[in-house]
């Protein structure tokens, strides 16, 4: 038993080795090596520049009131300050006057600019109407009832609205003269057309940092057109060119100073009625505006009937009353 079972274990193991001899003899298939193809990264998109706030133009101030920022389609609100009886060459480059002299470097004025006759009330219409309305003397509205169209009435028609301020006037559309107010000086008064509104557009103005004007100017309410008429000291006609020097830089410092004149949307022009009679009549003009570029010399010769023409193209008003007058807008970035 032994024996068999010697030579059944010798047998399995010869056919054990035999099967091991077999499957190393049969070629190997070939073995394909696996090609991985990457997954595509996920594309990204272009890096965006950081985002920046929206830009705003620059806010004037006291210091730099004028800017040379763009002119806006139409201007909200335009004011005039009209002086008296001096030339330019008064009032400007003296040392009477250092706040005019900075306040034309700072902003504009013109190099030719001329008033339309003498004496005041002639000037006074010709700004306001295009004409002296045949006008020779300074009698009061009663002697000189002017029918037909003005500034005035033009703003009232188009519902851009107006108004008018003066200094010293002791109630609203006074018709008289007082030591410190004179009528001539408030053209508003003579117009028919405006009898039945003029108390309420025709107002006292209080000083240059309070009363009606002010509080109109800091609460927004000014309307398009708004004329200022200081009393017969502070506008050179009786004081001297010192006196209507401070009182126009504390008037100027209010209305640079406000909220509304920051809108960029107001424009306000200084002049004088007229020369004292030494300088053919040549008078200033200053441009102050945001839009106006600091240090500007307007050139050309201008006079009354282009203010009226460029300040009833700045509110759009209809340009009728100078058409024939040059447009002062371009001189002035305005």
């Amino acid at each position: 038993m032994r024996r068999i079972a010697r030579v059944a274990g010798a047998v399995a193991f010869v056919a054990l080795l035999a099967g091991c001899v077999t499957r190393s003899a049969t070629p190997s298939t070939p073995v394909t090596a696996a090609v991985v193809i990457p997954t595509p990264s996920p594309t990204r998109p272009p890096a965006r520049p950081p985002t920046r706030p929206p830009s705003h133009p620059p806010t004037p101030t006291v210091a730099r009131p004028c800017l040379g920022t763009p002119p806006p389609r139409p201007w909200a609100h335009v004011i005039w300050i009209v002086m008296e009886n001096k030339p330019a060459s008064a009032v400007l480059g003296v040392p009477e006057a250092p706040y005019l002299d900075r306040l034309a470097r700072q902003c504009a004025h013109a190099a030719t600019y001329f008033a339309v006759s003498h004496p005041s009330l002639p000037n006074y219409l010709a700004l306001t109407s295009g004409s002296t309305q045949g006008v020779t003397d300074d009698a009061g509205p009663a002697s000189h009832p002017v029918g037909g169209p003005s500034v005035f009435s033009e703003a009232a028609a188009a519902r851009v609205g107006w108004a008018a301020y003066a200094e010293s006037m002791p109630s609203a559309c006074f018709h008289g003269d007082t030591p410190l107010y004179a009528v001539r000086h408030n053209p508003a008064t003579y117009y028919t057309s405006l009898a039945s509104s003029c108390a309420a557009h025709d107002r006292p103005l209080g000083s240059p940092t309070t009363g009606p004007f002010v509080r109109q100017l800091r609460s927004g309410a000014l309307p398009g057109f708004t004329f200022v008429t200081p009393n017969i000291c502070d506008d050179m006609h009786d004081c001297g060119v010192a006196t209507g020097d401070a009182w126009l830089r504390a008037m100027m410092n209010t209305i640079v100073g406000s909220r509304t004149y920051a809108a960029g949307r107001t424009a306000v022009f200084v002049t004088w009625d007229e020369d004292d009679g030494s300088s053919a009549d040549q008078v200033a003009l200053l441009a102050v505006a945001p839009s106006v570029r600091p240090g500007t010399t307007a050139r050309g010769r201008f006079g009354h009937a282009a203010l009226l023409r460029t300040t009833e193209a700045m509110l759009g008003l209809p340009v009728a009353l100078a058409s024939s007058a040059p447009d002062m807008r371009a001189a002035f970035h305005l």
